[in-house]
């Protein structure tokens, strides 16, 4: 059979521009492994080389003799984007079996379904269950006998038996010879591409702000943490399944030789660090086959997970190329750190970023406010937590985010029966996504929101992210960093004063000033 899978959009370029091009279509790639091994004629459309219309365009002639369309998504702009293309193929080519799956329709299948736009839903993880379900299709068989689905029957939500997670070994080698690199490195070494959004830093033996090439890859699959925020209890069983250290390291070999050659790996993993042995065996790893003098890497880790690691496997980290951590901080309250369900303690967050620091590795740190119940006091206590880390590694990036309801979690459950509103069409959850911009429901205080503020503004001053130069308002917001003092915010006005007359002098070097401006009120 011919099968036609597509990649929705990474971001709403109208709204967001360009998205990184090291975001290669990785789900699609596994899940048409099984297909591709199997014999079947697999071509894959990534939307986000593309601008909308063309994208669907190209999906719509592929569709002409094909027996399957499907599509994945997560939360955001992929949910529209993979809809209407699903909607337009539903219309052209009636007769094209249309299969959706990813983390959304793992938590809300019915809003795929309903209209017939989807036919089927894959929930979880997705490779086997899409072989079973390709060979039903091409055989006739009864998807009722195949686990881990969703459909639609007598006008409501039918699910048939629960699939367990598998193990890496239960799956084929991903379909890599259906990505053609060129565009992809192309759009990466375009001089705007370290603007584009979801755009990782540039690694810091190339520069800052400049083009580099990247790529992404999965080296595992689920989470083992409980948080109460996120849906990867619910889709994942909370369980965890790694590729071993030295598969993961062929496989980057082998696509560095194929490619052409990259600067940065980008894993994609929930959770890269759950086991120590396998990170401090991928670490070394590099550093035996010399990677580490053709590439670096980035990943996710877990706080307790640094904090328990030997010094000498962050050691590794650090020498093998790892050059950002992301990580999820969460909060700086006790109390409702307890009430996720993360085991994080006292200043432990605090601590691993420092040690992350002391290692010249740079962190991406993320907070949440405003969760359901969150006091004020707990959102200040994260805010300072924030700030004392910025201030102590200058070389990390604090992000403190609005929290934002997460379907299929607990905390969403809890914010429906405080008077959250979830969305009914599925187009608002397309526009919903980027939560990080702004609150989805107005819960926090406005006292916390100007401390926020004040927050991003001195923390980026303080960086020298607004200017090239260090002066009295750099110093001005060390000193406020270290005492968190956010009172009488007069150099924060001059400063937006400065700006403004610079700009106009030197419009070569204007920046963009709408956080200062946000921070003064």
């Amino acid at each position: 059979m011919k099968i036609v899978l597509y990649q929705p959009q990474q971001s709403n370029k109208a709204v967001t521009g360009q998205s990184s091009y090291d975001m290669l279509p990785l789900e699609m790639i596994h899940v048409a492994g099984w297909p591709v091994k199997d014999g079947h004629d697999v071509v894959l459309v990534d939307g986000s080389l593309y601008d909308q219309e063309e994208a669907h365009d190209r999906v719509l002639a592929e569709c002409d003799g094909a027996s399957i369309l499907g599509v994945t998504g997560i939360l955001g702009w992929q949910v529209t984007d993979g809809y209407e293309l699903a909607k337009k193929v539903r219309d052209r080519h009636p007769s094209v079996r249309r299969v959706i799956g990813g983390w959304f329709t793992s938590v809300k299948p019915e809003l795929h379904l309903q209209d017939g736009v989807f036919e089927i839903s894959v929930q979880g993880q997705g490779e086997v269950a899409f072989r079973e379900l390709v060979e039903a299709i091409a055989t006739g068989s009864d998807l009722e006998e195949i686990s881990g689905l969703c459909l639609w029957r007598d006008n409501a939500l039918h699910t048939t038996a629960h699939r367990s997670v598998v193990g890496w070994a239960e799956m084929t080698e991903p379909a890599w010879d259906l990505i053609d690199f060129r565009p992809y490195r192309e759009g990466q070494l375009r001089a705007q591409s370290p603007n584009d959004f979801l755009r990782m830093a540039s690694p810091p033996w190339i520069g800052k702000k400049k083009p580099y090439v990247g790529i992404t890859y999965f080296s595992s699959f689920g989470c083992p943490e409980p948080c109460t925020f996120c849906c990867s209890p619910l889709v994942t069983d909370r369980r965890w399944k790694a590729i071993e250290a030295d598969r993961v390291l062929d496989d980057l070999e082998m696509l560095h030789d194929r490619w052409g050659g990259y600067d940065v790996v980008r894993f994609h993993d929930a959770n890269f660090g759950v086991n120590q042995k396998r990170t401090r065996a991928f670490a070394e790893g590099m550093l035996s086959r010399g990677l580490e003098k053709k590439f670096g890497w980035n990943a996710f880790l877990e706080t307790y997970s640094i904090n328990n690691y030997d010094p000498e496997t962050l050691d590794a980290c650090a020498a093998s190329g790892y050059y950002i951590a992301e990580v999820g901080a969460e909060t700086g309250d006790q109390e409702t750190m307890d009430s996720i369900g993360k085991p994080i303690k006292g200043e432990d967050n605090y601590e691993a970023i420092v040690k992350l620091y002391q290692r010249g590795i740079r962190s991406s740190v993320t907070f949440i406010i405003g969760m359901p119940g969150e006091s004020e006091s707990s959102m200040l206590k994260t805010l300072d937590q924030a700030r004392r880390i910025q201030y102590s590694c200058p070389n990390s990036s604090v992000h403190v985010f609005p929290f934002r309801p997460i379907p299929g979690t607990p905390l969403y459950d809890e914010s429906i029966k405080l008077g959250f509103e979830e969305p009914t069409d599925i187009h608002d959850w397309g526009d919903i996504g980027q939560y990080h911009l702004h609150q989805t429901w107005n819960i926090i205080p406005e006292p916390v929101l100007k401390k926020l503020s004040r927050l991003n503004h001195y923390g980026s001053v303080y960086k020298g992210v607004a200017r090239k130069r260090n002066g009295l308002f750099e110093a001005a917001a060390k000193w406020r960093m270290k005492t968190g003092n956010w009172s009488l915010p007069i150099d924060a006005k001059m400063f937006g004063i400065v700006n403004d007359i610079e700009n106009k002098l030197f419009p070569e070097n204007k920046i963009n000033k709408d956080m200062f401006d946000e921070a003064i009120g």
